[in-house]
């Protein structure tokens, strides 16, 4: 699927729409959102999407364990 596309326009717009009816609650945006973008990376190469899912858990356990550090000096290096 490429952004000039009328395949890409579509998928936006019925993105767009069911995101913004779901302005309830955040969670399931943000959900709503991790999910369609697998699905728009897996229809440029669906091999790439574990590499992709995998590094969106990596990211999320890094970032929770820098949050729940307790020392300054964690937080600002990153360093868990």
């Amino acid at each position: 699927m490429l952004f000039n596309s009328f395949t890409f326009l579509l998928f936006f717009v019925v993105v767009f729409s069911v995101y913004w009816t779901l302005n309830t609650n955040l969670k399931i945006q943000n959900a709503f959102i991790l999910i369609t973008s697998y699905v728009f990376y897996g229809c440029w190469d669906y091999r790439f999407l574990s590499l992709i899912i995998f590094s969106t858990y990596v990211d999320f356990y890094v970032t929770k364990r820098i949050q729940a550090s307790n020392l300054k000096k964690q937080k600002k290096d990153g360093s868990c």
